[in-house]
C-alpha cells in the first residue's frame, strides 16, 4: 500500500533494531563457514624453464550472500598438481596452510606479498615476456595475485593514464628504430628493471628506459 506524504518531513529516526538484524544476516568469511557441495574454481598452468613438467594450480572460491547486494566471492581452497614429484611434500604443506588461511577469513591478500618474497638460493628465472621470478613459490604468488584480481579481492594493477602514455611513447620510439620483421618483444640486449622486474630496460635518447613500466633514470 502506498502512502502519500502531504506535509514536509521535519524529523526522522533510524530503526537501529531492524538495521542490526539486517547486518547480522550478512555472512562474512570465517573458519566455521561450511564447505558447500560445489565450489566455483579456476585452474592455472605454471611452466618454468627449471622443470620438464608444468604445475597446475586450482583455486576454488566460495560465494557468500549469493544473489544479494552483499554477494562476495572469496578463495576457499587451493590445490597444486604436477607429474614432477620433486616438490610434493612442501607443495602439499603450502596448499594446506594457504587453504586454512583462506577459510580463516579477514584480509588474506597478504599471502601474495609473502609468496613473492621467497627467493630460491639457486637462482630464479625469466618468465615469458621477460619478467624475472625469484622462485617457484613466487611464481605461485603471481597466480594467486592474478586470481584475487579476477574475483575483485585485489584492485587491478596497472599504470595511470600519464604513465601508460609515457610507456607507449617510449615503446613506439623504440619500434620505429627497428627494421621490419624483427621480433616485437623486448630486445635480447635489454637489462632487468629494478622496479617491475622485467628484462626491458634499454638506452633510449641517452636515458635508461624500461619499455614495460616506463621507469627512466632521466624521468
Amino acid at each position: 500500500m502506498n502512502i502519500k506524504i502531504e506535509q514536509k518531513i521535519v524529523n526522522y529516526r533510524v530503526d537501529k533494531q531492524a538495521s542490526a538484524v539486517a547486518e547480522s544476516n550478512i555472512v562474512q568469511m570465517h573458519e566455521k563457514v561450511e564447505r558447500p557441495e560445489m565450489l566455483v574454481g579456476s585452474t592455472y598452468k605454471i611452466k618454468t624453464p627449471m622443470t620438464d613438467h608444468a604445475l597446475y594450480v586450482t583455486i576454488n572460491d566460495i560465494i557468500l550472500n549469493e544473489g544479494t547486494e552483499h554477494e562476495l566471492r572469496r578463495p576457499f581452497e587451493i590445490f597444486i598438481n604436477s607429474k614432477n614429484m620433486d616438490h610434493f611434500q612442501w607443495i602439499v604443506a603450502l596448499t594446506r596452510i594457504m587453504s586454512a588461511v583462506f577459510r580463516k577469513g579477514g584480509d588474506v591478500t597478504f599471502l601474495v606479498e609473502e609468496l613473492h618474497s621467497v627467493f630460491d638460493p639457486q637462482g630464479g628465472y625469466f618468465k615469458k615476456g621477460g619478467k624475472y621470478t625469484p622462485s617457484l613459490v613466487a611464481d605461485i604468488g603471481d597466480v594467486v595475485e592474478d586470481h584475487m584480481r579476477r574475483i575483485g579481492l585485489l584492485k587491478e594493477a596497472g599504470l595511470d593514464e600519464h604513465q601508460q602514455k609515457l610507456v607507449d611513447e617510449k615503446r613506439a620510439a623504440y619500434e620505429a628504430k627497428q627494421t621490419p620483421g624483427e621480433d616485437e618483444s623486448f630486445p635480447p640486449s635489454a637489462s632487468l628493471c629494478g622496479k617491475c622486474q622485467t628484462k626491458a630496460v634499454i638506452l633510449l635518447d641517452n636515458c635508461m628506459t624500461c619499455l614495460s613500466c616506463g621507469d627512466s633514470k632521466c624521468g
